[in-house]
């Protein structure tokens, strides 16, 4: 039982030994090893039968026996579960060498071969772990030294057979995550011009461009009557899945709160309450939420610890709104939020963006900054929403270069025509 204690040893960090029935409990699949012993010398079955009875007995090994190479590789196909093969090198019809090639084109780095010959043939054993051999063992066979070198053989194959099953598991980990990210990205509004009845006085565009699989920012823009339009930016803290979930869960929340009317300051008090209760490890959300007139221009907004948007006016000048006063949401419960008035003339367009945008940095880790969001805004007074992000998603790129991303990037923009 040496192998198992030291593979428990590693794998759990239990010292001293373990009942063949804690192994059992500790894994309800456990199975046997499957050892195809492969010689032409009849008496061996023998010799091995006896010496690890007690191991067949207890159901820890099972033996398998082939007379010769061809043999061995007709059960090895019938047979896909055998772990480990002790094969002679010298035997008729296929020798082990050869066995040992067909083997490896097989590809199962959890199959492991200790191959047998005489003591004088050093030749053919140094070739056999040339090509791969797990070890040898030289005739006679010394069945206490064979026995150790078993055991060797199953702690590297329950190391790969582990190793195997995690990366299965990250496999469909990924498998998941894509999924997510295609589901994440098909809540978001992806058409436009998304109320195209009035195309001829309002332009909207946005984008979200993920750090990992799934992100925690989000963007969204809904109808409430004919007059007015809701639209909300937003970032949750954290990254990768438990912020795409709280981000599905505020998304779903504001929207579902705001397509009712309510003004944006009432919004947010009340989706702030129900995520305040219902967050987790203290995850929170800035939201910048408001709601624009069609036909006056005017904008109502809530900033929840929100960047405050840049105004693009139609002369060309910037603007950056006033920084928030309010909390983010889901931090504290029964927060009253407040709300500010905006007006936007023929020409001025609102950009909101997430901090994904500013802060993201070139491998020197300098950042680009809201200097240089200004900056290009000014240079482009006549872009629409969609050229404005287009520019900007391309700057940050440019100026980030060969650096990671490391926030999501999620941009809004509203102009009225």
């Amino acid at each position: 039982m040496h192998h198992f204690r030291g593979f428990f040893r590693k794998k759990f960090g239990f010292v001293g030994f373990l009942p063949y029935f804690c192994i059992k409990n500790i894994i309800p699949n456990f199975m046997p090893v499957k050892i195809l012993s492969v010689d032409d010398e009849m008496d061996l079955e023998l010799l091995l039968t006896q010496y690890f009875r007690r191991q067949i007995r207890k159901g820890e090994y099972e033996f398998k026996f082939a007379h010769n190479g061809l043999e061995a590789l007709t059960m090895l196909l019938k047979e896909k579960d055998f772990d480990i093969i002790l094969s002679d090198i010298n035997m008729p019809e296929m020798d082990g060498l050869t066995l040992l090639t067909k083997i490896n084109e097989m590809q199962n780095p959890a199959l492991k071969c200790i191959m047998v010959s005489a003591y004088g043939d050093m030749g053919n054993i140094r070739q056999a772990m040339n090509n791969g051999a797990f070890d040898f063992a030289t005739k006679p066979i010394d069945l206490d030294d064979l026995s150790v070198t078993i055991e060797k053989a199953i702690e590297q194959i329950h190391y790969i057979k582990t190793m195997q099953q995690e990366h299965t598991q990250l496999e469909s980990i990924k498998g998941d995550l894509a999924v997510a990210r295609e589901i994440q990205q098909a809540i978001l509004p992806r058409i436009f011009p998304p109320f195209p009845e009035n195309a001829h006085q309002l332009d909207i565009a946005a984008s979200m461009n993920a750090a990992k699989d799934v992100g925690g920012d989000f963007y969204d823009f809904f109808r409430i009557d004919d007059d007015h339009i809701g639209f909300v930016i937003a970032d949750v803290s954290g990254k990768g899945v438990p912020a795409a979930i709280f981000m599905a869960v505020s998304r779903t929340l504001i929207r579902a709160t705001g397509i009712r009317g309510v003004q944006p300051s009432e919004c947010m008090t009340y989706s702030n309450s129900l995520l305040a209760k219902e967050s987790v490890n203290s995850m929170f959300v800035t939201v910048f939420y408001g709601i624009y007139n069609i036909q006056t221009g005017e904008v109502t907004y809530t900033n929840a610890g929100h960047n405050p948007p840049y105004l693009r006016k139609a002369n060309g000048s910037i603007e950056e709104l006033p920084m928030s006063k309010d909390i983010v949401a889901g931090a504290i419960e029964d927060f009253n939020y407040s709300e500010e008035k905006l007006q936007l003339e023929h020409g001025d367009m609102l950009l909101l963006f997430t901090d994904g945008v500013t802060e993201a940095t070139d491998l020197e880790y300098n950042e680009y900054g809201n200097g240089r969001l200004k900056e290009l805004l000014k240079q482009h007074p006549q872009a629409d929403c969609q050229e404005v992000i287009d520019l900007v998603k391309a700057e940050v790129k440019a100026f980030a270069g060969e650096a990671e991303q490391s926030d999501d990037i999620t941009l809004l923009a509203l102009m009225r025509k």
